[in-house]
């Protein structure tokens, strides 16, 4: 039976429920926040707030996507998971470099060392720690996804580093893989570069890029088999096209299993129980209304439920060749 691994356990696929597909729930004090301070998601009773409100209008599973060392706190995802009922998925792997100092240890582990601690934190547990001293103790909680990114410029020689060691954590645990574009550049880089790393494509999720403004860049991206979430649906202004409902309009139809939904919201702003907004129930209300206007409802339960169910299950480590 296929599985997801949360915070709090494994479960059925089945019972994931609808999905948010990529989320930053918890992100500590850390480097990230120093430079942006609106980043800053540490309040359990806050987060715990928001949450609740989102299992209360339907949600029952979220991707938390800050994997090792640059805000992760597991122990804190495992507490608000326990208080509101909401299924968590806690990653592993790295994030895009401006998240992380010059002399960060990311630059320094070979793709052996960056593979076997990503495997231990899906096998054995994620430090309470998050890698921040010396000391490393494991807890209970495993990672149930695996995640890099790239950033404007082409893949570099150590972000080619990092995809090894993500995709050989991949084959060897059946982890699934989420990646960050900066609005979409060099995605269909990173879907080549994975087919040739031998990855499971149907595993494996590429995050941001409705941003992307090219529809044929998009049917090009989705021909490689490869899934894709979208996420700025609440983000273009008033004065201009939605282009996330433009693409869902042309895209669902020929891609209907292929294609996640998330909010990225990794500013408190945009948090009602931080005085922001539009809040975190915003894919159950808006969003979703706007897909029934579109003429687009009969696709909600496969953007919400179907494929992100299928996407975030581990695969099994021996089909993948």
């Amino acid at each position: 039976m296929s599985f997801i691994r949360t915070v709090l356990g494994d479960i059925p696929a089945t019972q994931a429920g609808i999905t948010y597909a990529h989320e930053h729930l918890i992100i500590e004090e850390s480097f990230p926040t120093l430079a942006n301070a609106d980043f800053l998601l540490n309040d359990v009773d806050k987060v715990a707030a928001e949450l609740t409100q989102v299992y209360r209008a339907g949600g029952r599973t979220m991707v938390d996507t800050m994997p090792a060392n640059c805000g992760r706190n597991v122990l804190k995802l495992a507490e608000v998971s326990r208080r509101t009922g909401i299924q968590i998925v806690v990653p592993t792997g790295i994030h895009l470099e401006i998240y992380y100092p010059t002399h960060h240890w990311r630059y320094q582990y070979s793709e052996d060392q960056l593979t076997r601690l990503f495997i231990a934190d899906v096998e054995e547990g994620i430090d309470a720690f998050d890698y921040n001293g010396p000391v490393v103790e494991r807890t209970a909680h495993k990672a149930g996804m695996i995640k890099l990114a790239t950033g404007d410029d082409p893949i570099t020689p150590h972000q080619e580093l990092i995809f090894r060691a993500v995709v050989n954590t991949h084959r060897a645990t059946g982890v699934p893989i989420l990646t960050h574009t900066n609005a979409g550049l060099h995605a269909l880089a990173q879907a080549s570069l994975f087919d040739k790393l031998g990855a499971d494509l149907s595993h494996v999720v590429i995050s941001h890029v409705d941003r992307y403004t090219d529809l044929s860049y998009h049917r090009d991206l989705l021909q490689t088999g490869i899934r894709v979430e979208f996420d700025s649906a609440f983000r273009w202004k008033k004065e201009q096209e939605n282009w996330t409902y433009r693409l869902l309009e042309a895209l669902l139809p020929d891609f209907p299993d292929q294609i996640t939904v998330g909010m990225d919201a990794a500013r408190n702003t945009y948090w009602q129980s931080y005085g922001g907004s539009p809040g975190l129930t915003y894919l159950l209300t808006t969003f979703r209304d706007e897909l029934y206007r579109r003429g687009l409802g009969e696709y909600w339960n496969r953007l919400m439920i179907d494929n992100p169910a299928a996407l975030y299950s581990f695969c099994k480590p021996n089909l993948i060749t």
